[in-house]
């Protein structure tokens, strides 16, 4: 019976073996495949990039050139853009967006904020329709308001006399509060525990906020934050309605002034140096906020 039951068994334990290998091989095949994959498009996604990088110092400022990258290399160009302000004035334009994109990025997130803890932590009547409203609103692109906006602007006299970035940090932040969903379904994570615990322990509504539910939430503040801070720094409609004299442009109407033409010639490798210098600030945003994401719920100070 024992040699019987060895005999059995021995085809099993032969099998097993070359089960494991047959695994093992797919699952290298597999890896080999999907790195292989991964590492073209890193190369598709970078070299564009790179092009970009080495156009900003190319010493020959046409538009077409012999060769893929610059034969000669320069500084002129990151120089001449904040030096020579016969055609345009950059620093002014990369001052303007700098300003409105802040001023933007911190009442955006207030206004999120807000409205967020209202939906989560509140009941009240018509809460269900304001959220049903504001997520049918939200389906619609913000580009189909464009011509009224302007002419609202136009009606109170804030289109021109140096009060247009004004009105563009209006434009931008005034409806931030309707995108409070993303805010609001973190918010609901939060177990309402720890609000009953705050105020028993003799904490206030606006206690509660600062000191409980604010900590909790900032991966998904500086997520608002960021968000806040491209739209109006990357904009180009809104911007170009709005905006109507090189005073007031924004760095988007700058790099797309310098592609008319009249001026293509010149100042196509000046164009690339500026694509440049508008990727620094936010390559610093993301470098500052970053660590930010690791914390949450860590970052709750019971008071």
């Amino acid at each position: 019976m024992k040699t019987t039951q060895n005999i059995e068994m021995a085809p099993h334990a032969e099998s097993a073996p070359t089960i494991m290998g047959s695994l093992s091989k797919r699952r290298i095949i597999g890896d080999v495949v999907v790195h292989t994959f991964l590492a073209i498009m890193a190369v598709i996604w970078l070299v564009p990039i790179a092009w970009v990088l080495a156009e900003s110092f190319n010493k020959d400022t046409a538009p077409f050139t012999k060769t893929f990258f610059p034969a000669e290399f320069s500084l002129d160009n990151y120089v001449k853009l904040f030096t020579d302000r016969t055609v345009m004035d950059f620093p002014r334009m990369y001052l303007n967006t700098f300003i409105i994109a802040c001023f933007t990025c911190v009442i955006s997130v207030f206004f999120v904020l807000m409205v967020a803890y209202v939906m989560s932590r509140m009941r009240f009547r018509l809460r269900r329709t304001f959220m049903s409203v504001v997520l049918i609103l939200g389906m619609f692109p913000g580009i189909m308001a464009v011509s009224a906006i302007y002419f609202i602007l136009k009606a109170i006299g804030m289109t021109g006399g140096g009060t247009t970035i004004l009105a563009l940090i209006l434009v931008y932040s005034a409806g931030s509060g309707a995108g409070f969903y993303v805010m609001k379904g973190y918010m609901d994570t939060i177990p309402s525990s720890l609000d009953e615990a705050a105020i028993l322990d003799g904490c206030t509504r606006s206690q509660v906020f600062w000191k409980i539910i604010l900590p909790i939430c900032k991966p998904m503040i500086v997520f608002q934050a960021i968000t806040s801070f491209l739209g109006p720094w990357l904009d180009f409609v809104m911007a170009k309605v709005i905006a109507r004299t090189q005073s007031d442009y924004t760095v988007a109407l700058g790099l797309w002034l310098m592609l008319e033409k009249e001026y293509i010639h010149n100042w196509f490798a000046r164009f690339a140096a500026g694509a440049v210098l508008v990727s620094i600030p936010i390559a610093i945003l993301f470098i500052i906020m970053q660590r930010f994401y690791q914390e949450s719920m860590s970052g709750s100070v019971k008071g």
